[in-house]
């Protein structure tokens, strides 16, 4: 059996959207419009330019609420690209594709084959000795275990699986749709599982290589760290290389600084600086968005929350010398004060300080929070983003309230001191 090399991708997401950087500048929104693409067209240039002999996709190549058909017709543009260059096309799909209605719709060269989602099928590619396996999703919410029904290996090739699952102890957050177990698909025969559906690239196997290629590109500030696909090379019928290809466009990152040590602002910044470089430089000549956490029982704590918009100015500022394509996606305040140096006031400050910390403590602050966020729930067009915005106001409100307002006493009572 000759050497070969195949590309596995998965979750590509063709224009959705990045959530919560939009809105950060004009040149940006424009860059995080065009970033899914992007990734694809570097997808179709690295299977061409690796000479792969075919190309698997793992499943939700489009998002479930994705209705923009001229996407539809950019990915069969890629196709063809690839058709052109001699690459066959296997496809699977997921949940956000089953449930997506133009799905079924595209048209597409003979180079592509998407699965059916009756029943599992196999595709051989005899001038290469391989055999595709694969079932798409028949609903988006499919909870039956679609591994159970794909044929058995077909003796004398190489075999591919390529499923979206929620594989058991590996999926994460992700919902669990199409669950199978490790053992089961490692017992099953093939040669290679081609997964799809978690968004981080993982090998779940060996013997015989599971792989997760996670997405294409990254979406939103929990998908951190190169994201692309993987290329897999095979000599004499067995995997020699799985490589993991970056492929974004946009990358995400997340950033802990500990602010314990510092007790001016000028040197606090400093730090901030030194770690977005570190990021923009693990990024490469990508555009960079960065989650920013602040850590630590510091001096700053009350500078930090108090004067949280000119903090943040800085930061920014500083971002700004690194690249034109650094944007700070967020910057999150999670100090606490030192000890104080001195006894609170207990007739004033003191009982302050002791009903709002009973305040933020029995549920207070939350139940009145719940209460306001549920007027402005009504008023917001009912979709997933719209909800994930309001969950997060609601984790996140009491305690910054209840910081600020400690922090006031907190000064005024060293002022006094």
């Amino acid at each position: 059996m000759a050497r070969f090399q195949f590309l596995h991708a998965a979750d590509l997401h063709l224009d959705s959207p990045l959530i919560g950087l939009s809105c950060k500048s004009a040149d940006f929104a424009k860059k995080v419009e065009l970033a899914s693409r992007q990734a694809f067209d570097n997808l179709v240039r690295t299977a061409i330019e690796e000479k792969c002999r075919f190309v698997v996709l793992s499943g939700d190549v489009f998002d479930r609420e994705q209705r923009h058909y001229p996407t539809g017709l950019y990915f069969v543009q890629g196709m063809k690209r690839l058709g052109e260059a001699g690459i066959k096309v296997f496809v699977v799909l997921g949940n956000h594709d089953a449930g997506n209605r133009f799905t079924d719709k595209l048209r597409y060269e003979g180079n592509v084959h998407v699965f059916d989602r009756k029943h599992a099928g196999s595709e051989p590619i005899e001038e290469v000795g391989v055999v595709v396996h694969g079932r798409s999703f028949p609903r988006w919410d499919t909870d039956e275990n679609l591994a159970l029904g794909y044929p058995a290996p077909t003796p004398g090739v190489f075999n591919v699986g390529v499923l979206h699952t929620a594989c058991t102890g590996n999926a994460g957050d992700h919902a669990p749709y199409a669950p199978c177990t490790v053992d089961q698909l490692r017992n099953h025969g093939y040669d290679y599982w081609a997964l799809g559906h978690v968004h981080g690239f993982a090998v779940l196997s060996e013997v015989p290589h599971i792989v997760y290629s996670g997405n294409l590109q990254g979406r939103n500030p929990r998908e951190v760290g190169a994201k692309g696909a993987v290329l897999v090379t095979v000599e004499d019928g067995k995997v020699v290389a799985v490589e993991h290809q970056a492929l974004d466009v946009v990358r995400w990152a997340a950033v802990t600084i500990d602010a314990t040590p510092h007790t001016d602002r000028g040197p606090f910044i400093d730090d901030v600086r030194n770690r977005l470089a570190e990021a923009y430089e693990e990024a490469g000549d990508r555009a960079l968005a960065v989650r920013i956490r602040v850590t630590g029982k510091t001096a700053l704590h009350h500078e930090l929350h108090l004067q949280r918009t000119s903090v943040m100015a800085d930061v920014e500022d500083v971002s700004a010398t690194l690249g034109q394509e650094v944007w700070v996606e967020k910057f999150l305040v999670a100090t606490e004060p030192p000890p104080a140096p001195v006894a609170v006031d207990p007739t004033v400050a003191g009982r302050l300080d002791t009903e709002i910390r009973r305040l933020a403590g029995d549920g207070y602050l939350a139940a009145r929070i719940e209460e306001k966020l549920a007027v402005i729930r009504t008023k917001l067009p009912k979709n997933a983003h719209a909800e994930e915005f309001l969950e997060r106001m609601k984790r996140e409100m009491a305690d910054r309230a209840a910081n600020v307002a400690l922090s006031l006493i907190d000064e005024a009572n060293h002022a006094l001191h």
